[in-house]
């Protein structure tokens, strides 16, 4: 029942939205600010939340009135991690994989609502899509990405794509952890089931980006990547795994060792 209640509420509420969304983009309404576009996303999500039985509860929201020009990095299991933070954040607009664009009638409303959509096979498209978003980033506006890439099978922190880094240095914004927890059990990836449950949302304390620069993108990552996973560690007892950075840091150290090992042998 849920699921079928949810799918009427995402056709319904994105067949009358989208229009205003859009006409509200093109005639150019509060285009600095987008009041309608966001209060489309944040009744669009929330109605479909509600109908999925889906109770968001948002924890660190003291980080919500600091926020202004941020990157806000979130882990991905789940469509209802995206649903849930459209429902609590403000003045925000998300990144979101180019394929989405091609969904009838809701990629035509994203699009006019100012989500931003990003070929990853395209390298050159892909970063003149963050220098847009970086722009609007430097004018107080928040945007949402997920570094994983894409959605996991479970909740396990996978290691993080450069690309949201190098956009929150180059807009010299601060990145906050997000950690969303309970998506997964309302619909999980490859299933089309909707089942009722509580969302937690963890807005985690912000990592400034004074100081890093593009070679230093990995020490970002690592700096937003281990508070959350240390979240979801000791509040949901999901192991840590080593992220690729940390394997490849393991890999040059043990190279560096037996490197110093042939040359004091060769001595």
């Amino acid at each position: 029942m849920r699921t079928l209640l949810t799918g009427i509420a995402v056709a319904v509420m994105t067949i009358l939205l989208a229009p205003v969304a859009v006409a509200a983009h093109v005639l150019g309404v509060f285009p600095e600010e987008r009041h309608v576009q966001q209060w489309c996303m944040r009744t669009w999500a929330r109605v479909i939340c509600r109908a999925a039985g889906a109770r968001v509860v948002l924890h660190g929201g003291e980080q919500i009135g600091r926020a202004r020009g941020v990157v806000y990095a979130s882990n991905h299991v789940s469509w209802f991690d995206i649903f849930a933070l459209a429902t609590v954040l403000p003045r925000y607009t998300f990144v979101a994989k180019a394929e989405l664009r091609r969904i009838p009638i809701f990629g035509w409303g994203a699009e006019g609502a100012g989500v931003v959509f990003l070929s990853r096979d395209n390298r050159k498209s892909a970063f003149e899509a963050y220098e847009s978003v970086a722009q609007e980033i430097t004018h107080g506006r928040s945007v949402v990405v997920c570094p994983e890439g894409t959605r996991g099978d479970d909740y396990h922190l996978r290691p993080f794509k450069k690309g949201p880094f190098v956009l929150a240095i180059a807009a010299k914004a601060p990145v906050v952890p997000v950690v969303v927890f309970g998506a997964r059990e309302v619909m999980r990836r490859g299933s089309w089931t909707i089942r009722p449950g509580t969302v937690h949302v963890h807005l985690l304390p912000r990592v400034e980006t004074a100081g890093f620069d593009y070679e230093h993108r990995h020490e970002l990552m690592t700096a937003v990547w281990t508070p959350m996973a240390e979240m979801l560690r000791d509040r949901y007892e999901v192991p840590i795994r080593a992220t690729s950075n940390e394997q490849r840091a393991t890999s040059n150290e043990q190279r560096a060792t037996s490197n110093e090992q042939r040359a004091t042998s060769n001595e």
